[in-house]
């Protein structure tokens, strides 16, 4: 059985490589800490995965952080600076990182029209950035098992406002599979499968590979 041959990876209405961008915000030890929609550890392993797979699939990176210039907050988590070390980092005083400058000309520097969203937390900074991001005509995807609130219902919340202004919900797992896409894509297999063993979900692929 053969692959239909590759589509224009530009214009594919799916996630790939070559037309998504990723968006990280505020995933700082206030943050993470005060999370309490999802297991904290599931949060940070999930974060870091998604992060991996925009690294090792070539996506342009914004990432954003609050009030640390002003002394306010600590930096990002250990284990994103050192995935993210190679990136800049745009520091904001807004709650809504959309209305900072710097943050949304790096956004449209990228060129991309579809924008994967993380952050911390749902309710805030997440949902604001992705309404305006919306407005302005991108399409929004939210990485729902990345992204964490305060609350299980402050969460939720969030995530049906975005939805319901026409944003798409994403899985960390289903991201993986988009951008990968097809196993004959031989130069991302290994790191696809180091993702899915990093985030705990190796059986079901692992077995798919294991018959190619």
């Amino acid at each position: 059985m053969a692959s239909e041959p590759i589509r224009d990876p530009v214009t594919d209405h799916l996630l790939t490589p070559q037309n998504a961008a990723f968006i990280i915000i505020d995933y700082q030890p206030v943050q993470v800490n005060s999370i309490a929609s999802m297991d904290r550890q599931l949060l940070v392993n999930n974060i870091v995965g998604t992060a991996k797979a925009a690294v090792a699939y070539g996506l342009p990176l914004v990432h954003s952080t609050v009030n640390v210039r002003s002394g306010l907050n600590k930096p990002p988590i250990p284990q994103l600076r050192k995935v993210l070390a190679d990136h800049p980092t745009y520091d904001r005083t807004t709650i809504n990182a959309w209305e900072d400058t710097a943050f949304r000309e790096a956004v449209q520097a990228t060129g991309r029209r579809k924008l994967i969203m993380t952050a911390l937390w749902t309710e805030a900074c997440l949902t604001f950035p992705a309404l305006d991001a919306l407005k302005e005509g991108y399409e929004v995807y939210v990485v729902v098992d990345a992204v964490g609130g305060t609350s299980l219902a402050a969460h939720d919340a969030g995530l049906r406002r975005i939805e319901q202004a026409g944003g798409r919900m994403i899985s960390v797992p289903q991201l993986f599979c988009e951008l990968q896409r097809d196993w004959q894509r031989q130069d991302t297999v290994p790191a696809f499968m180091d993702l899915f063993i990093q985030t705990g979900g190796t059986a079901g692929i692992q077995f798919s590979y294991d018959r190619q």
